[in-house]
């Protein structure tokens, strides 16, 4: 793994951090457009070390931490794909601003696009190959509301395993509540196609209503509403085990 380099000239560090091509960072920084850790900066080949350092660009809103890699949350809305080539709906990389597009953030894992709630975007490739290998098995936490009322014996089935249309193997959940006779808590470490939705229908009720709340240890924030996102901590996605060193 290559090491990485802490001190670059600002104009490099714009264009990393998705900003633009490097003339254009370049033009932004002599136009006076660009502060540093909260300093006008008016030199593109200025040295700046990557730790605790922070921009505010003019046109870009908000404050923009350095980030070598980086990890996303989103709490996605209904309607949305999550894809670089939507079909028939536009695309969850649209919620997002401009510099983060522009450095290749993918969305990791799908929810479809009736589907709610908590989902990760990341440039790590790492990040992506762990959190989507069934190896891994990371758990997910889906909210699902039932079109019909429940008892216990859905959770029973559920957990005992079930057999989807056109699959080999019993698929079971890893932990299973129900939360109200119509809101089921569902966990599950693998990730087939619609598969909450599949694994209902073949428990003998059906999904209405689907929000993924929990990956991991991560779980979406009550006050990130549909459609915002928010950064997460790169030493945190470290830790778990799920960034590049």
């Amino acid at each position: 793994m290559a090491k990485q380099n802490r001190h670059n000239s600002l104009e490099r560090l714009l264009h990393s951090q998705g900003f633009g091509a490097r003339k254009f960072c370049r033009t932004l920084v002599r136009a006076g457009a660009v502060t540093v850790n909260g300093d006008l900066c008016e030199d593109p080949d200025a040295i700046f070390e990557t730790d605790n350092l922070h921009f505010v660009v003019d046109g870009f809103e908000g404050v923009w931490p350095y980030c070598q890699k980086a990890y996303i949350l989103l709490n996605k809305p209904v309607g949305y794909e999550c894809s670089r080539a939507p079909k028939h709906h536009p695309s969850v990389l649209s919620l997002l601003p401009l510099p983060l597009r522009e450095r290749d953030v993918q969305p990791v894992g799908r929810l479809d696009v009736d589907t709610t709630g908590l989902l990760l975007l990341t440039d790590d490739g790492q990040c992506i190959h762990v959190l989507t290998s069934p190896k891994h098995a990371v758990p997910k936490v889906y909210r699902a509301t039932l079109a019909e009322a429940a008892d216990p014996a859905l959770c029973d089935r559920l957990l005992a395993g079930v057999l989807l249309k056109d699959e080999d193997e019993i698929l079971s959940a890893q932990a299973c509540t129900l939360l109200t006779q119509t809101l089921l808590e569902l966990t599950i470490t693998q990730g087939k196609y619609h598969q909450v939705r599949r694994m209902v229908v073949a428990a003998g009720n059906h999904v209405t209503g689907l929000s993924r709340v929990a990956v991991g240890d991560l779980s979406l924030p009550e006050s990130l509403v549909p459609g915002e996102w928010q950064w997460l901590d790169a030493r945190s996605m470290l830790l778990a085990g799920w960034a590049a060193k």
